[in-house]
């Protein structure tokens, strides 16, 4: 007997005609390119161990009401162009959807929620005194002499508290940030000219006018000298350091992978890739202290720290107020604040991790979202988020 996928569904998956490096993070490119970034941009492989689910998820969810919409869970998830939905509940499936145009088993950039990742890999790492967050970045990246980073703590990259001058600005065509994603091959770059490396842009960066740890200072250019650090304190690149450390020992379902600039840096800031099941896992692995059965992955003194540390005087002078009015960041990732001490992990175009020690319940939640910021529908998703892992 020969399967084959329905005709509607192949067309929606197949790749938009015209989409490119030029346009890939833009509607209706994006449903398509967010699960297939490696056919765009150059990547290297986050290998997995193979493993069979144990629950698998349920074929429907009924309909569960969202108060301030009207409309249900599906219907909302539809209107907010999200791509999938995962839900864990003391590590049990509780349920899986997927739009039609999306791929639940295909790896969906994450965009910033990389950076949580990129912090666990920091702490792992910290635990085995491979390094010491305490320590100057300069005493492992000597090049950063005479730049912002230079007499920045890991502990300030950790917290987005360097002193960096530095724009973050996603739709501006002539900025700070277009020149980044230049650096980092995210953009089309013109061929006769000199292409300028993710490294040494970073090493171009310059310093604002206050102090380390003094502001809550979101820059994603701190995550990427974070993941070149863990690379070169370890000697081991970052997606293999992924793959050793966490995705083989959680028994990640996929293989997932990471975009790489020119010369092959991983983007620890925003590009790795993998599936929604597999976020899942990290989520449980917080949850569960850092174990997978008996092994220890992620330390418990790092979670700890994690959950119920940060400087919340910089927080307050930050940007992130509207979105987490009682929050703060802590290891690149958000604290909400709230009395579950629930932790987020969130990226542009409407990606979401969600843990809930409380309830103990995961959310994933991958879109392709056409604007990268949406503050009023962040605002509207996190307390919908909130409200569903209260209901498990």
């Amino acid at each position: 007997m020969t399967l084959s996928t329905p005709e509607p569904i192949r067309k929606l998956r197949q790749r938009p005609q015209g989409t490119s490096l030029c346009n890939w993070r833009l509607r209706p490119h994006s449903s398509w390119s967010f699960q297939n970034v490696r056919e765009l941009i150059p990547t290297v492989n986050v290998s997995a161990k193979k493993w069979l689910l144990t629950n698998p998820p349920s074929e429907y969810l009924p309909p569960t009401p969202i108060t301030e919409s009207g409309n249900d869970l599906i219907k909302w998830l539809e209107a907010s162009e999200s791509d999938s939905m995962v839900i864990l509940k003391d590590g049990k499936k509780q349920w899986q959807w997927e739009a039609p145009h999306c791929d639940i088993t295909k790896p969906h950039i994450i965009f910033s929620i990389s950076k949580s990742i990129t912090a666990i890999l920091t702490g792992i790492l910290a635990d085995q005194k491979i390094l010491n967050p305490e320590d100057t970045v300069y005493k492992y990246l000597p090049d950063t002499k005479g730049t912002a980073y230079e007499d920045c703590s890991i502990q300030h990259l950790l917290d987005m508290s360097v002193a960096l001058d530095f724009t973050e600005d996603y739709m501006n065509p002539d900025g700070d940030y277009f020149r980044y994603r230049n650096a980092t091959g995210w953009n089309p770059v013109d061929q006769t000219e000199e292409k300028q490396d993710l490294e040494s842009f970073l090493y171009g960066l310059g310093k604002a006018n206050f102090h380390h740890g003094e502001i809550f200072n979101y820059k994603s250019p701190n995550s990427d000298l974070l993941g070149l650090l863990i690379e070169r304190a370890s000697g081991i690149p970052y997606a293999e350091l992924l793959s050793q450390l966490i995705w083989q020992p959680m028994g990640a379902t996929s293989d997932g992978y990471v975009t790489v600039d020119s010369v092959g840096l991983s983007r620890g800031a925003g590009g790795v890739c993998v599936v929604a099941n597999d976020l899942a896992l990290i989520g449980q692995l917080i949850l569960d202290n850092g174990f997978k059965g008996t092994q220890s992955i992620i330390p418990e003194s790092w979670i700890a720290d994690t959950m119920s540390q940060g400087n919340q005087s910089a927080w307050l002078k930050g940007g992130f107020i509207e979105l987490l009015p009682k929050g703060n960041y802590r290891n690149q990732w958000y604290q909400v604040g709230d009395d579950h001490q629930c932790l987020v992990g969130l990226g542009i175009h409407g990606q979401w991790l969600l843990i809930n020690p409380a309830t103990s319940v995961v959310i994933v939640m991958l879109s392709s979202r056409t604007e990268p910021l949406n503050d009023q529908a962040d605002v509207f998703t996190l307390k919908t988020l909130l409200e569903l892992s209260s209901a498990f």
